[in-house]
């Protein structure tokens, strides 16, 4: 039975068309788990109260951890795969998807089985209220089970976006938040039969919805015949190559730890924050729920500059690799500032959804938002330079350019110049900080050497068995096509990337 070929290939037709229409889905993917994780909210602490919401709290602290901390390990998965596609090496991105698939439920599994044993600790060690823990432990042990769901429906939407499929994970994600939203309510409160079981509930809502999309997609992959589709005659591919495995580990960790170093940096912004009271805190509050949709577009350019790089790095088609970096530049500028501009102009009733009426902290609110909502134009073209950037498989550079930004000037900067100017040195780091980051990736974009870089080994890169590619596969990209110099695949301009 052969396999079918991506839904879009990214190698060729219009780059900005292209770029645009893959982006919009991963973009509403993820304003739809946003928009959950906030439902969810309000059933928890409207309906069991602050106990009950503070227990979620410390619980999905744990569990936003526990994903984050293979974030980048699923980028590399991703462009592991859209470099395959690229190069029309499917045997290869299929090796890719069956080694990596075995190291991402593996790992989830022991997570699942040791979260078990630690939850009550882990809870104890954040500190988690006394009426809190109970509920929060009920809730977590549940979360662990869900563990491998929850990797295994990251990975499987990573990989589906390296081939160039970002509508596929886009539509099981709307089925697992509409599930989860519906399920929420019956299994806290209980309806019919099912049972009463209060915050874990909630828990058991994500475990169920997440199983049913996962599920799902694997049948809808299965019968459309996907090119990543493993089926039981590919069964021998889901053997570690631990080549494959050493490049996701190396190069996806540093990926990783960008979002852990993010992640420590908001944490020392915000107890620098609190210690101009009540009022400040929650005015800060209140503008990091807006900056949490406003960086929504660039992360979402982001990724899918980074993947149509990685399939066009693949090809050797370097003239479209440059090209998706200015048509991501110029995508993160537009849609970015159409959600600053309102915000802006509106900032009276937009704050205010979070604050109660005539507190102190909206003035606050406003005047910061003024200063440093700005700067998220500016991580929006470091967040796209760097995606490209990474898509060779450079991604120390993007780690130390993010590592100095964030802790050698931004945190630096809100503690030092706040005797000279007061609390506004806090929110001037974060544009500060960001143009400056922007301006490092531009420079190691122009001037590094990126491009020379690589994900896996020359070597590795053999000629698929008949067993693991189907007979005759249609070609994800368009057939390589010589330039009118007679040069093939590699643009006569780019350095040779140890093919």
């Amino acid at each position: 039975m052969a396999a079918t070929a991506p839904s879009r290939s990214l190698t060729e037709g219009p780059i900005g068309r292209n770029l645009l229409l893959f982006s919009l889905p991963i973009l509403a993917g993820n304003i739809a788990q946003s928009l959950n994780g906030s439902v969810n909210a309000i059933w928890v602490g409207r309906f069991l109260g602050e106990a009950a919401l503070t227990a979620t709290a410390n619980a999905n602290n744990i569990m936003f951890f526990l994903i984050g901390s293979v974030f980048g390990i699923g980028m590399a998965a991703s462009i592991l795969i859209g470099q395959s596609i690229g190069a029309r090496d499917i045997g290869q991105a299929r090796r890719i998807m069956g080694s990596s698939a075995t190291f991402f439920i593996g790992i989830s599994v022991l997570i699942a089985i040791a979260g078990q044993f630690v939850s009550h600790r882990l809870l104890l060690a954040m500190g988690t209220p006394e009426a809190s823990l109970e509920m929060a432990d009920a809730y977590l042990r549940v979360i662990f089970l869900a563990m491998p769901l929850l990797y295994a429906f990251a990975f499987f939407s990573a990989a589906l976006r390296g081939a160039g499929d970002a509508r596929t994970p886009f539509r099981f994600l709307l089925l697992s938040v509409g599930l989860d939203i519906v399920l929420n309510p019956l299994l806290i409160f209980g309806y019919g039969p099912l049972p009463e079981r209060g915050v874990a509930g909630s828990a058991w809502a994500t475990l169920v919805s997440q199983a049913t999309a996962l599920l799902a997609m694997a049948l809808y992959l299965r019968h459309k015949r996907h090119v990543l589709w493993l089926g039981r005659v590919d069964m021998h591919l889901f053997l570690p190559d631990w080549t494959i495995i050493r490049t996701l580990v190396v190069k996806g960790v540093p990926m990783g730890l960008q979002m852990v170093l993010i992640s420590l940096a908001m944490i020392m912004m915000m107890s620098l924050v609190n210690h101009y009271g009540t009022d400040t805190a929650a005015a800060y509050g209140a503008s990091m729920q807006l900056w949490t949709y406003v960086q929504m577009p660039a992360m979402a350019i982001g990724a899918a500059c980074s993947t149509m790089a990685a399939q066009n790095v693949g090809a050797g088609h370097w003239p479209r690799v440059e090209a998706t970096t200015r048509y991501g530049v110029v995508f993160n500028f537009l849609l970015t500032g159409v959600l600053i501009a309102p915000i802006i102009l509106l900032d009276r009733w937009t704050l205010a959804l979070f604050l109660p009426g005539g507190s102190a902290s909206l003035d606050i609110a406003r005047h910061l938002n003024h200063i440093a909502v700005w700067s998220f134009l500016f991580f929006g073209v470091n967040f796209v330079v760097s995606g490209v950037v990474r898509s060779t498989g450079a991604v120390m550079v993007p780690l130390l350019i993010l590592a100095v930004t964030m802790w050698g000037i931004r945190v630096p900067f809100a503690r030092w110049l706040q005797p000279s100017l007061g609390v506004d040195a806090i929110w001037w780091s974060f544009p500060v900080s960001a143009l400056l980051a922007m301006l490092m990736s531009l420079a190691y974009y122009r001037w590094g050497r990126w491009r020379e870089a690589h994900m896996l080994p020359a070597q590795h890169h053999e000629v698929a068995t008949p067993a693991e590619v189907p007979a005759s596969p249609p070609s994800p990209v368009a057939d390589p096509a010589p330039d009118l110099a007679g040069e093939t695949m590699d643009h006569p301009a780019t350095p040779a990337r140890g093919r």
